[in-house]
């Protein structure tokens, strides 16, 4: 008897612990959708036609900016960017990487390609590190097809 309660704690301890394990990992767009902080670039991924790319297996480095990010944007450059959808695009792709990059291999470079075509520069202020002055506010969030970089700031790439 005591052994039959034995293993009946354990198994329903097994169960206890193994419930968080079943979470499914995400990719880089249900990982955003999911934090509840991104609203505003998930639209605009959607707008942009770029969900399936972001959703593809990568892997990608994405410097997401957080809706308050996208508040501080001027609400007729926003407006302007949903009228124009390559420009979008753009502006979106100008915060990806086409590879994954953690923020120790940021620290490494000073500056790198985007999938847009420009290069963004990497620093440091206060201690953070930062992207065209744009403060990483939340590093490192691993998703099933690359990496987030939470950002304070929308990075625009240069004309």
């Amino acid at each position: 008897m005591r052994m039959r309660l034995l293993l009946v704690a354990v198994v329903a301890l097994g169960v206890a612990f193994a419930s968080p394990a079943l979470a499914q990992p995400k990719d880089i767009v249900d990982t955003a959708v999911a934090a509840g902080s991104f609203k505003t670039l998930a639209k605009l991924l959607t707008d942009a036609e770029l969900v399936g790319v972001m959703k593809g297996p990568g892997p990608y480095t994405v410097f997401a900016p957080t809706d308050e990010a996208f508040a501080k944007v001027p609400a007729d450059v926003l407006a302007a960017l949903g009228k124009d959808k390559a420009k979008l695009q753009e502006v979106l792709k100008y915060h990806v990487l086409t590879s994954k990059w953690t923020t120790d291999d940021v620290k490494l470079v000073k500056q790198t390609g985007t999938a847009q075509g420009k290069a963004v520069t990497f620093g440091a202020a206060g201690g953070a590190l930062t992207v065209n002055g744009a403060k990483v506010v939340k590093p490192n969030v691993d998703c099933t097809n690359g990496m987030i970089h939470v950002i304070d700031a929308v990075l625009l790439p240069p004309q």
